[in-house]
């Protein structure tokens, strides 16, 4: 069975539209690798390695020193599709981390994006 085109696309290849796309809406690229530090447990220094190895996302992922368990109450829709019903574990991580990005975006708190409240 064929995967999908993105887990072979490099990280550093989307990483600067999540910035891109939050900046736009006044939000950080500091608030981009929060969400990333939550969802992933990489700090700043395995960000940027990420990012200088173009480490592709099923990678990315699959090496993510420890998934936050918290991510599961991510809910909605995010590209016409809702986040619970993916199906394809790799998929769904990837469309965790698109809606945390969308909702910052959205100027949603930080403490609610990072489901501490």
């Amino acid at each position: 069975m064929p995967t999908h085109r993105i887990y072979s696309i490099s990280f550093a290849s989307v990483y600067p539209h999540y910035v891109a796309k939050a900046e736009k809406k006044g939000r950080s690229k500091a608030e981009v690798d929060q969400i990333i530090a939550w969802l992933t447990g990489y700090g700043p220094a395995e960000i940027e390695t990420v990012l200088g190895e173009k480490t592709d996302f099923e990678t990315f992922f699959a090496q993510a020193p420890a998934l936050n368990p918290l991510r599961a109450l991510v809910k909605g829709v995010i590209c016409g599709v809702r986040v619970e019903e993916i199906e394809e574990p790799l998929m769904r991580e990837i469309r965790y981390l698109d809606k945390l990005v969308d909702e910052l975006a959205k100027g949603r708190k930080m403490e609610k994006i990072l489901r501490s409240e």
